[in-house]
């Protein structure tokens, strides 16, 4: 049994991985961590678990699936560090400082830094950066996400990753060539800019489409995810897997790759 603690449990994603977790025979919910001014604090994480909405860590636990505020995450990780445990980390709007950190702690603990645990959308990565590298730099490169009114970071995660990958396939530093929204007399668009547009709107649980155009021609890859569970069950299956993994900085790569 893979005993799990989840940080931000109080959230939409929270909530859902508290639920999945204790519905799955391999996993015992731990603890369900909330800042201690969060309304649920104190109440039952769920029913017939025996465990409620607090901030303290016990002993025991082999894995954190984190999606809490990037302040958060940094907070709980050198508990993390202190008492040898895995960590899922799906939150995003970490900085470079922040992600440096993560990846130090990573030589002692085994850590997964991924912006999207949907399976789906990281075999996007893989073909966004294959279709750019088969393409070349004859297409011009835009990516539009569209995600619900009360996410709190834009450009998303996902799309900077799916950017990151372009780049990567291109043999191009993405700071350079990256230019997220345009507005005014911007003039003709350069050759080789990869485009990054943000929409917040509703309860859009998340969209990523990729278009890769030129005369005459467009192709489009996009993802649609219709609920969150599927970045949920992505987040139980990364915890398995790194239950028991030495230390080291993982990615949803290396589970997608690894026999379940």
């Amino acid at each position: 049994m893979i005993r799990v603690e989840i940080n931000g449990a109080g959230g939409r994603m929270g909530r859902m991985l508290v639920r999945l977790v204790c519905e799955d025979a391999e996993l015992e919910l731990a603890a369900a961590l909330e800042r201690a001014d969060h309304p649920l604090h104190g109440a039952d994480a769920a029913p017939g678990a025996r465990v409620k909405f607090g901030t303290e860590l016990p002993d025991g636990v082999d894995v954190m699936i984190d999606f809490a505020t990037p302040q958060s995450t940094m907070e709980r990780l050198a508990n993390c560090v202190e008492r040898n445990i895995a960590m899922a980390i799906g939150t995003t709007g970490f900085d470079s400082d922040q992600v440096g950190r993560l990846r130090a702690a990573s030589e002692k603990i085994p850590l997964l830094l991924a912006p999207n645990m949907s399976v789906g959308v990281n075999v996007v990565f893989e073909i966004a950066a294959e279709i750019a590298r088969r393409l070349g730099n004859d297409y011009d490169i835009e990516i539009i996400e569209a995600h619900h009114n009360q996410k709190g970071d834009a450009p998303s995660g996902t799309a900077l990753r799916i950017a990151e990958s372009i780049a990567g396939a291109l043999g191009v530093d993405l700071s350079e060539h990256a230019v997220y929204g345009r507005r005014g007399r911007v003039g003709k668009r350069p050759r080789g800019e990869i485009g990054i547009h943000a929409v917040r709107a509703g309860d859009i649980v998340g969209d990523h489409t990729v278009i890769f155009a030129t005369q005459g021609e467009r192709i489009e890859l996009r993802h649609q995810a219709h609920s969150r569970e599927n970045f949920a069950r992505g987040a139980l299956r990364a915890a398995r897997f790194l239950a028991g993994k030495p230390a080291g900085f993982y990615s949803m790569k290396d589970v997608l790759g690894a026999n379940d």
